[in-house]
């Protein structure tokens, strides 16, 4: 199993530590380092930024937004970055959410997945350096009946085929991703859960396109907090676990919620939602289980951290990408190297 970091977003108050945690990864070894976006910082920016002040480390969105650009661009931005860094740039696609799509970029949140996949078909096609034509539903290129022809992407990129994962949450975007994509990533990640949510309709995808999980990247992101006060660490985490399960989205359509439901905590998922979008978000924090923070994070001990992690292993997890928590940089930079110094106890370096 190979350790990556996600930084999260690009000002969320620890821009100035970003850098030095992102150098500290690569030195240390850690395989890949994502960045996200929403209605924020642009994932390619600082891709871009991080990659320039490496070495090694391969730098990935998680996510490039679907509605916020044409496919073409995408293939434009990632044979760029693919190139600028020497062959290290990975592929994160997703639909973002109903609001963020809606509110944001002004594109209507509906086929998500018919969306994907003709997303995917062109940024593919494009790539490979082909003419790109395409007749879709929600895409047409060229546009016909006017000056528009075939065109090829000009930028070689770096390598032939450059990795293309897809956040996917739900069992019917499990199964296309395992089908379409190089890997998938993942959010909220219970290793105990982990077959049923993840698992099962990624593996239904591969065997739809003929292929077995041979290869594919089950890529998730766990919140990383070191020390011996298990039940403190968690704490840190009731604010973010609540605003994605109770707040990322509408009360009909939420995905971490639905996920949260099926992890065996209904009621809790209600209960958290209901206060979230209520104003009581203190109340929601507090709602959150410690079980389910407990399941979805690494906290505690080195010893305890080296566990988890072959029970991650262990229900089919190729890449942990890392997200270290701490108030200070140090704090951060002690909870990474605690990563590298668990997988090593873990036998799965």
């Amino acid at each position: 199993m190979r350790l990556g970091i996600n930084l999260g977003y690009w000002g969320a108050g620890m821009d100035g530590d970003n850098l030095a945690v992102a150098q500290e990864a690569d030195r240390l070894g850690y395989d890949v380092c994502w960045a996200a976006e929403a209605y924020g910082s642009d994932a390619p920016t600082v891709l871009t930024w991080v990659a320039a002040q490496t070495e090694s480390i391969d730098v990935g969105s998680a996510i490039m937004q679907i509605p916020a650009r044409q496919p073409t661009m995408t293939a434009m931005t990632a044979a760029t970055l693919d190139s600028l860094s020497g062959g290290r740039f990975r592929l994160g696609l997703g639909v973002s959410g109903p609001q963020v799509s809606e509110g944001w970029y002004g594109v209507k949140f509906d086929k998500p997945l018919a969306r994907t996949r003709e997303y995917v078909e062109i940024v593919r096609k494009a790539m490979t350096r082909e003419r790109v034509s395409y007749e879709g539903a929600h895409w047409t290129l060229p546009l016909p009946g006017g000056p528009g022809k075939p065109i090829k992407l000009t930028v070689h990129p770096q390598r032939e085929h450059i990795p293309l994962y897809i956040a996917a949450i739900g069992p019917k975007n499990l199964e296309q991703t395992g089908e379409i994509a190089d890997g998938a990533l993942l959010i909220f990640p219970s290793a105990e859960h982990l077959e049923e949510t993840a698992i099962q309709p990624l593996r239904a995808g591969r065997e739809t396109a003929g292929k077995t999980m041979e290869g594919f990247d089950v890529s998730p992101t766990l919140p990383l907090a070191v020390g011996d006060d298990v039940t403190g660490l968690a704490d840190m985490f009731r604010p973010y676990t609540a605003l994605y399960v109770g707040g990322m989205g509408s009360r009909k359509q939420n995905f971490y919620n639905q996920l949260a439901q099926r992890m065996g905590y209904e009621k809790e998922a209600a209960e958290i939602q209901d206060k979230y979008l209520g104003g009581d978000k203190a109340g929601a924090a507090a709602a959150v289980p410690h079980q389910l923070i407990d399941q979805t994070a690494l906290l505690g001990p080195v010893e305890r951290i080296a566990e988890r992690m072959q029970a991650y292993a262990a229900a089919g997890v190729t890449t942990l990408n890392l997200a270290p928590a701490g108030f200070t940089l140090e704090e951060r930079l002690t909870a990474l190297r605690a990563g590298t110094d668990a997988l090593e106890r873990s036998g799965l370096a």
